[in-house]
């Protein structure tokens, strides 16, 4: 397992060392603040390859440049390997052969590692089935480095070269859960348990016949049972439910054909399991945000052995999400990181962990920085409101003029329920009785 990564002259920030626990690590920041781009180099420290250089499809996932080229770029990381060992690592990135350079040959294995990318995707590192040895002072690729899947690969299957010609060495969610729901077998009860795990309870969803979208297409596809509808094609079912069962699917995929590949090599299955997840709340009603981070590490539970570490690396946007994790938040475990700007450089704090009991005491929290949990508009008006109670002149740094103007801002920006009326009414009351 990783345990702290230190970036330097890479990405946003001239410098970062985030140390990580070891079981939940959530990063959370402004856009461009370079959260994905942390999860991208955990990935390459783990794997040693970026998921863009084995799959050019992908959007995101590209190799790191040095920010300022005419300085030294430096990638440190430490990790537990898979045998318990501590070990250590650091790579500069050669200018001139756009490479990161360090030691060769195969990584130490961490474990299992999956990384959910934002737009679906997946990166999936083995360490039965993506290895690679040394010979004299060159690497000898003897397997995949690594299996990434593009939104599409996901879906309909991954293919890859080896030995110089094309191989589908993922069959993709529809074939492969089409073959299992036949079979009736262990992986077909797998996946149905994984999605009842991600699934909110209250809104069930099960697996319903396979069906076919059209006479000229012999792809069968499964589908849901839902309140509604008792066969809900999986590519018609909303983004949502795609993105759970596409993570339902790698996740079981993942461990089942590692579990598979250790048996067929002789090899003890994975000691520990690494989780990379980019925005975790993509795409979730906030019924499902609740749910989400409590419900991974369930099912990684209930995936894996008894005995098998999981640690969780995720970026998030989601007030929820860390509504959701107070009561599941172990400081002897878990960690809060927060990335902010300060004197112009991008910085990442660890937050001392502080529950704030619901969505808004996060939203105006220091890690998501609102002063008021309601509409630009709204938050605007009371500015004004308040300059305005507070006798500092009916001209305000809003733009409104007068305690009518003021009054009609509020009416349009707060319903009639807002706490803030009542101190509103009775100063305006007051100060109309004093002219």
């Amino acid at each position: 397992m990783p345990e702290r990564l230190e970036l330097r002259n890479v990405g946003p920030a001239p410098g970062l060392d985030p140390d990580l626990q070891r079981r939940m690590n959530l990063i959370t920041g402004d856009n461009g603040l370079g959260k994905s781009f942390l999860l991208d180099v955990a990935w390459w420290a783990l794997t040693r390859k970026w998921p863009r250089d084995l799959n050019p499809r992908l959007t995101s996932g590209c190799p790191a440049r040095p920010t300022d080229r005419t300085s030294p770029a430096k990638l440190r990381f430490a990790l537990t390997t898979d045998a318990g060992n501590s070990r250590s690592f650091e790579s500069t990135c050669s200018v001139q052969d756009e490479s990161w350079t360090g030691q060769p040959g195969r990584p130490w294995s961490p474990g299992l590692v999956i990384y959910a990318h934002a737009d679906g995707g997946f990166s999936a590192w083995d360490p039965a089935r993506n290895c690679w040895r040394r010979k004299g002072n060159i690497d000898v690729q003897e397997r995949l480095p690594g299996y990434v899947f593009s939104p599409q690969d996901v879906w309909r299957g991954l293919e890859a070269p080896i030995d110089g010609r094309s191989t589908r060495v993922c069959k993709g969610l529809l074939d492969d859960w089409s073959g299992w729901i036949r079979e009736k077998g262990e992986n077909a009860r797998l996946m149905s348990e994984v999605i009842g795990a991600l699934s909110v309870r209250g809104e069930p969803w099960d697996v319903g016949p396979l069906l076919r979208l059209s006479v000229d297409d012999a792809q069968d596809i499964p589908s849901i049972r839902t309140e509604y509808s008792d066969a809900v094609p999986i590519v018609h079912a909303s983004s949502a439910v795609r993105r759970i069962t596409g993570l339902a699917y790698m996740l079981a995929w993942s461990w089942s054909e590692h579990v598979r590949a250790a048996d067929q090599l002789g090899l003890r299955t994975a000691g520990q399991a690494i989780l990379l997840f980019d925005e975790i709340e993509a795409h979730l009603h906030p019924r499902w945000q609740r749910t989400i981070v409590p419900a991974i590490l369930k099912v990684m539970d209930r995936l894996t052995h008894a005995d098998t570490g999981v640690q969780l690396i995720a970026a998030t946007h989601s007030a929820l999400v860390l509504a959701a994790v107070e009561p599941h938040f172990d400081e002897e475990r878990d960690r809060l990181f927060h990335l902010d700007i300060r004197d112009g450089e991008v910085g990442l704090d660890i937050v001392p962990w502080a529950a704030q009991g619901d969505v808004l005491g996060w939203l105006v929290s220091d890690v998501f920085g609102l002063r008021q949990a309601r509409s630009i508009e709204a938050e605007r008006a009371m500015d004004a409101a308040r300059a305005c109670m507070l006798g500092k002149g009916l001209e305000n740094p809003e733009g409104l003029r007068g305690r009518d103007e003021i009054h009609e801002a509020l009416c349009r920006a707060l319903p009639g329920h807002d706490p803030f009326w009542p101190g509103w009414i009775v100063r305006s009351e007051q100060n109309g009785r004093g002219q």
